[in-house]
C-alpha cells in the first residue's frame, strides 16, 4: 500500500512539473523538494491537544504524521486561531488545513476542499441544574437562554439556526465554552461531537446531554488554497486508501468513542 501511495505522489509531482516553469512551481512540487508539510490547525479535544509533555496528540496529528511519512516528508505543526485560520492559509503560512474543518459553502468560497475524511456532528451539553427543565428546543430557544460556542466553528452557525432567540456567547477555545457552563455562566454548550458526550460522562454532576439526536451532522475535509489540483489530487488519493484499509475508521474510533486517551492530556484541556 505504501508503495502505491509514493507512486501516485511521485506520479502526480511528475506530470505537473513538467508542465510548471521553475518560477511557477505547483504546491505539490513545493512540498517535495521542502521535505517538509507545514499543516495549519487549532487545539480542541479530541481533533488535536497537548499531553503532559507538551506534545500535540489527537485525532489530526494522527492523521496528519500518517499523511506526512506516508509521503516521506516531515511533518510541521502551525497552531493557529480558528478564526484566523483560513486567512493563514491563504497568506502561505501553511500548506493545509488539518483541523476538523467542516465543509460549508461559506468556506468553499474561500478554500478548495478535499473529500471527507471523518464525519462529526453537533450536539449540546446542558448544566443540570441550570437547565434541568429544558428537555427540547424550543426549550432553549428564548431568549431567557444563554449558550456558549467556540468563535468561527461550525457550530456557531448550528446555533443561530436551531437557536435564534438565545443570547448567544463566543470563546477562542471550546474549553473556554464549556467552562462557562461548568461556572454556571450559561445554560449550555454546543460543540461538535463527541466532545459534549464526554464532558457530559467527565462532569455528570454538572452537564447532561438533553438530546437524543444530534442538532447537526458534519463532513469534515482537509482545505487547500483554490487552483491547488495536483495537491487535491494526492490528498484525495490519500484518503481513499487509508479509507479503504481501516486505519482512517480506527484512529477515529479510538479518539471519539473510548476515553482510553484521556490520562495523556494535559489538565485544563
Amino acid at each position: 500500500m505504501k508503495k502505491i501511495l509514493t507512486f501516485l505522489f511521485a506520479a502526480v509531482a511528475l506530470v505537473t512539473a513538467a508542465g510548471a516553469s521553475a518560477a511557477d512551481k505547483s504546491a505539490l512540487t513545493e512540498i517535495k523538494e521542502r521535505g517538509t508539510l507545514r499543516v495549519g490547525m487549532s487545539t480542541f479535544v479530541p481533533w488535536a491537544m497537548r499531553d503532559k509533555q507538551g506534545e500535540l496528540v489527537g485525532f489530526e496529528v494522527d492523521v496528519a504524521r500518517r499523511l506526512a511519512k506516508d509521503a516521506g516528508l516531515k511533518i510541521e505543526f502551525i497552531p493557529t486561531a480558528w478564526d484566523g485560520i483560513i486567512p493563514a492559509l491563504l497568506a502561505g503560512k501553511f500548506d493545509v488545513i488539518i483541523g476538523g474543518m467542516s465543509i460549508t459553502p461559506e468556506r468553499n468560497m474561500s478554500v478548495l476542499f478535499t473529500a471527507p475524511y471523518a464525519h462529526s456532528g453537533v450536539q449540546l451539553a446542558a448544566h443540570k441544574e441550570n437547565s434541568a427543565d429544558k428537555t427540547t428546543i424550543a426549550d432553549y430557544n428564548k431568549r431567557s437562554v444563554t449558550l456558549s460556542v467556540r468563535r468561527g466553528a461550525f457550530t456557531v452557525q448550528t446555533a443561530k439556526k436551531y437557536f435564534p432567540k438565545a443570547k448567544l456567547r463566543q470563546f477562542d477555545d471550546d474549553a473556554q465554552a464549556f467552562q462557562e457552563v461548568l461556572n454556571g455562566n450559561a445554560h449550555a454548550v454546543l460543540a461538535s461531537s463527541p466532545k459534549p458526550e464526554q464532558m457530559a460522562i467527565q462532569y455528570s454532576d454538572k452537564l447532561y446531554i438533553p438530546f437524543d439526536e444530534r442538532l447537526s451532522r458534519g463532513s469534515e475535509a482537509f482545505a487547500i488554497r483554490h487552483g491547488e489540483f495536483d495537491l487535491l489530487n494526492f490528498f484525495n488519493n490519500w484518503i481513499l486508501l487509508r479509507t479503504e484499509d481501516g486505519w482512517l475508521k480506527e484512529r477515529h474510533d479510538y479518539w471519539f468513542t473510548t476515553l482510553d486517551w484521556e490520562d495523556q492530556i494535559a489538565e485544563g484541556q
